[in-house]
């Protein structure tokens, strides 16, 4: 039987204080999911062998891809001021990206739309989004006749327990959708993975680089932003379209799989 690992990534904050301003108001979980055979044999060396063509400079410090700093062209990615070099990286990047075998689903939560609807009790949107996000975890463990487990980049000291605590929860009492038998059933570990990201896992910033790109499409399909910019993130969502999202495999239906707006 296959294993897969679902490697999570967080953009925007999941407070519930600042939900009228704009810049606060959305959270969203993006889900990548990978065969481990395949993150190891394949994923694992052939992003390594793109850090150390372009940025490596030292073997015993790794290069870690984090979005933010490769568009901001901080150090590392310092090389990338150059624009020549800039634009054979972002090909090589979209080359792999096409060609790796993952599975994509992101979960956005618009907080104030949340707080109107529960006006009364609010769940939590972290944990909201998670339950929804693994929720398709589980479906597509099952359609794929395999199991699974989960890993999430670390948030730091009492919101790791805390995510701990909601990922017990769900293995221990499952939800509305799906009962807790066949989360037992589908999952190795009733314990979360939570690992930093100095810990250099491929999976997680392959999250990182799919993450935000993926939760900018999802604001523009529900009109809840407008930007007409043209980014190198929409290319990265033609790719998620044409192959990567989970999705409906009778009608090839994204949404609800792949992508889903809450609440």
């Amino acid at each position: 039987m296959k294993l897969y690992r679902i490697y999570i990534d967080e953009v925007g904050n999941h407070d519930l204080t600042h939900t009228q301003d704009p810049n606060h108001r959305f959270l969203s979980l993006t889900g990548v999911i990978l065969e481990t055979n395949y993150a190891r044999e394949i994923l694992i060396p052939e992003m390594n062998a793109i850090t150390r063509e372009y940025f490596q400079t030292d073997p015993d410090i790794p290069v870690i891809f984090h979005r933010a700093d490769i568009v901001n062209h901080r150090p590392p990615f310092s090389c990338l001021n150059n624009p020549l070099v800039e634009q054979r990286f972002n090909l090589d990047v979209l080359g792999l990206l096409y060609k790796w075998e993952y599975t994509v689903i992101t979960i956005v939560i618009d907080k104030r739309e949340h707080i109107n609807k529960y006006n009364v009790w609010h769940y939590h949107p972290y944990h909201y989004c998670l339950s929804v996000l693994l929720e398709r975890f589980i479906l597509f463990l099952r359609n794929a006749m395999a199991r699974g487990d989960v890993m999430v980049e670390a948030r730091g000291g009492k919101e790791d327990c805390k995510l701990k605590d909601s990922f017990q929860r769900l293995w221990e009492h499952g939800t509305n959708k799906i009962s807790a038998e066949k989360w037992q059933e589908k999952l190795t570990s009733k314990e979360l993975k939570i690992k930093p990201k100095s810990a250099d896992i491929a999976g997680l910033q392959l999250a990182d680089i799919i993450a935000h790109p993926s939760r900018r499409e999802i604001l523009l399909d529900n009109r809840l932003i407008t930007d007409t910019r043209n980014t190198f993130g929409d290319l990265i969502v033609e790719i998620l379209r044409k192959s990567k999202y989970y999705r409906n495999k009778k009608d090839g239906n994204i949404y609800g799989y792949g992508k889903k707006l809450l609440p």
